[in-house]
Parts: structure tokens; C-alpha cells; sequence
């Protein structure tokens, strides 16, 4: 990868960043997008093991990746509930530590 798409996805990363009760966070479906995932499924797997890493650091999972609720838009003006989860910091460095390399091929696809 190159150092301008390094910087580019870096900066992209930083402005999808927002701050829920005093804490910069992210929400992972927006993680998924930025991250070229087409598929929630394949994304989730890895967050699913992040949250296993978390527990085993003795850290609350809740702490790091709360369960949210979100509503997006559908066609012809209609709305949906979602769900979501939003990711601290600790919780996208454990995202990136347990990130599958199989499920990454699979993205592309």
C-alpha cells in the first residue's frame, strides 16, 4: 500500500470518529464501508473475536464495543432500525490484531 493511501484511509478513518459520552469512538458499520467490506457477516467475525481478546485482557466488553441501535435510510423515504456497535480505540486495535486474512480475500470478491 502506498503512503498516500495510507494517509488517505487514515484521515478517512479520523473523520468517521465521533465522541459518545466523552469518548472517541466508531461506529462498525461505518468501519465496514471504510474498510471495503461488503458484507456485515464477514466483518462481524472479526469484531467477534476482538471482543474475545478484549475479555481475555480482563477488559469489559461493554466498555469497548457498546451495542447500538441505528436507523438508516430505504427506499422511497422509509426508515430502518439496524444494529450496530460502536468501537473505542482499544477496541479498533483488537479489530486490526484479529483481522482475518481469509475474510479479507473474501471482501474483495
Amino acid at each position: 500500500m502506498k503512503t498516500s493511501e495510507i494517509r488517505n484511509l487514515f484521515e478517512r478513518f479520523e473523520q468517521a470518529a465521533s465522541v459518545v459520552d466523552k469518548v472517541e469512538c466508531w461506529s462498525a458499520r461505518e468501519l465496514q464501508s471504510l474498510l471495503g467490506y461488503s458484507k456485515w457477516e464477514n466483518f462481524e467475525k472479526v469484531i467477534v473475536k476482538a471482543k474475545e481478546s478484549c475479555e481475555n485482557a480482563g477488559q469489559h466488553i461493554s466498555d469497548h464495543f457498546p451495542d447500538v441501535r441505528k436507523t438508516i435510510p430505504m427506499p422511497k423515504g422509509a426508515e430502518k432500525e439496524i444494529d450496530d456497535i460502536l468501537l473505542t480505540h482499544y477496541a479498533c486495535y483488537l479489530y486490526v490484531k484479529n483481522e482475518d486474512v481469509e475474510l479479507k480475500i473474501e471482501h474483495h470478491e
